[in-house]
């Protein structure tokens, strides 16, 4: 993730917006058989949804549910799930009209799109031509050799992948997280992300979601030592100044190797190759030889080796405490791709560490090795892990869901979770209903995992559609350094804004959010706010699995 202060965002023509209603939609829409809840923040007990001609098409009685603890506000749900045709409309309540929404079995079609078209944005290493990035062109950046950061003497190339946030850095631990989230979905989903057409160089080749995680797999292979370590990032010294990529000329330096993306690498280049083997056999082999390499070195390797930034490197850390979970998503992985029982017994002997089994994000991936196990269906699983890693997605489904029935906005967020990033906190929870609702054959809780999608798309205590170029009233001026530096007035669209922090760390959010704010109003839509409006791949990502499911 980055950051910056720089003095000339004073100078930006903008200001935050606020937004000017009380009644809150999502505001892309409602497939036409789910839930359809708008959120009231003024006394109202009667309300109607209205067609593009003003006709009432339903009236209800607003709910009211009262004071919502990380919002402040005091709220009234309208229900109207029985409104299934097809349709654009807005909900009137109190004396005042919601922003438009639609109802649709495709609806959420554009938006999925959207977040993972994102991808091709954040690429480095090639230029973004007019014919897939439309007016968001630029020209190659980054394609100068690297050199270690310890030995200056040595280059390397690691041209390529995606520029990991607001910044243009490349860091192994969250990539390979933003690549377990999309290939994950589409194993688990592929009836909707096959057929997902993106514009990007590859399309036709391969599945275009494939063809643009294969871009970024094609880096991480870069970062990986003969012997099996993997480098943690690929970095400048200092973050860019807010410049277009190419303009980005600094010394690119390749940072030392740490176990958690040694692991990491490992267990995502294993997940790769069993979903690339139908569809590249070549590549797949490749990703398998490279992650048993890996393997051998943390075999050989058992200590802990973690990372900080060296002296005079002022660029993301994404450091680690542990790689006990680390390794354990390794060596999982490494046993669903093969149905080797050396590893499935590596994979064993890791469990006897504490660490959650339901965790989705780059700071601890032991939800991505319960689950490869649950899906790898191998006869020779161990029953009574199944029923473990099972029933912890479940207790963490069913933890989840009880928070969000004390959130007025369907939220599972309690304070806490309002932290830098809090959107990928949202969109992992949809995730683990999802899992959930996945492996019980179900749809418990696929109500909740829509709700935590509506929040990002408007039915929250800002209003904000959290994803740029998305709704009527959405981000549009994020921690983004192309976003800022193209001059072009409209964001790239699908980029994922971090959302609120209750504790904003940057001077910009400091003085741009009151003290005393609730935790969910904590927001800005400002280039400044790093701690509240900064995108990243592995933000994107959770929510391409979670519409994906929805959908």
């Amino acid at each position: 993730m980055a950051n910056s202060s720089d003095s000339y965002f004073k100078n930006r023509e903008y200001t935050n917006k606020k937004f000017p209603l009380h009644i809150f939609v999502n505001q892309v829409g409602y497939l036409p058989h789910s839930e359809k809840r708008a959120v009231i923040t003024l006394p109202a007990e009667d309300f109607s949804v209205i067609d593009e001609q003003g006709n009432i098409c339903f009236e209800g009685k607003a709910v009211h549910f009262g004071i919502d603890e990380c919002s402040g506000d005091d709220v009234y749900i309208a229900d109207f799930s029985s409104l299934t045709l097809s349709g654009k409309y807005r909900v009137r309540a109190a004396g005042e009209t919601s922003l438009e929404f639609c109802v649709g079995e495709n609806v959420l079609d554009r938006t999925l799109n959207a977040v993972t078209k994102a991808y091709y944005f954040l690429r480095c290493g090639c230029p973004l031509e007019e014919k897939y990035a439309g007016k968001f062109t630029h020209g190659k950046c980054h394609g100068e050799r690297a050199v270690l950061w310890e030995d200056n003497s040595v280059s390397l190339d690691i041209c390529g992948g995606w520029h990991d946030a607001g910044d243009y850095g490349r860091y192994v631990t969250a990539a390979a997280c933003a690549v377990a989230h999309l290939l994950y979905a589409y194993k688990m989903f592929p009836e909707k992300l096959k057929g997902l057409s993106l514009n990007i160089p590859e399309s036709g080749a391969l599945p275009d979601i494939l063809g643009e995680v294969k871009y970024e797999l094609e880096w991480l292979l870069k970062m990986q030592r003969e012997d099996g370590a993997v480098y943690h990032k690929a970095t400048t010294q200092h973050h860019a100044a807010f410049v277009m990529p190419e303009n980005d000329v600094n010394q690119m330096y390749v940072l030392p190797v740490s176990t958690m993306a040694t692991a990491d690498f490992a267990a995502v280049c294993a997940l790769a190759s069993t979903v690339y083997r139908d569809e590249d056999r070549e590549f797949s082999e490749r990703l398998l030889a490279a992650a048993a390499n890996t393997c051998r070195w943390l075999e050989d390797n058992p200590e802990f080796i973690g990372f900080e930034n060296p002296d005079g490197c002022h660029t993301g850390t994404y450091g680690e405490w542990t790689d006990k979970d680390n390794r354990f998503w390794a060596w999982a992985e490494m046993f669903a791709a093969t149905g080797n029982e050396h590893y499935h017994e590596n994979m064993k002997k890791a469990l006897k560490e504490e660490f959650p089994l339901t965790a989705l994000g780059y700071g601890s991936v032991g939800g991505f090795g319960a689950l490869s196990y649950l899906l790898c269906g191998r006869n020779c699983c161990d029953k009574a892990l199944t029923e473990k890693f099972t029933q912890a997605f479940r207790a963490d489904a069913e933890r989840l869901a009880h928070i969000s029935d004390k959130c007025g906005y369907g939220a599972a967020m309690d304070e806490r979770s309002y932290c830098w990033g809090s959107n990928m906190n949202l969109m992992k929870r949809g995730m683990v209903f999802a899992i959930a609702d996945y492996l019980a054959h179900s749809d418990k809780y696929r109500t909740y995992a829509q709700r935590q999608a509506d929040y990002l798309l408007g039915v929250n205590a800002t209003g904000y559609s959290y994803v740029t170029g998305i709704g009527d009233f959405c981000c549009n001026y994020p921690h983004l350094r192309p976003a800022y530096a193209d001059g072009i007035e409209k964001c790239i669209p699908g980029m994922v804004s971090g959302g609120p922090n209750g504790r904003p760390c940057d001077p910009d959010a400091i003085a741009l959010v009151p003290k005393g704010t609730p935790p969910m109003k904590c927001f800005a839509d400002d280039v400044g706010c790093y701690s509240l409006n900064e995108i990243t791949i592995y933000w994107n990502s959770p929510t391409v699995f979670v519409l994906a499911y929805i959908s």
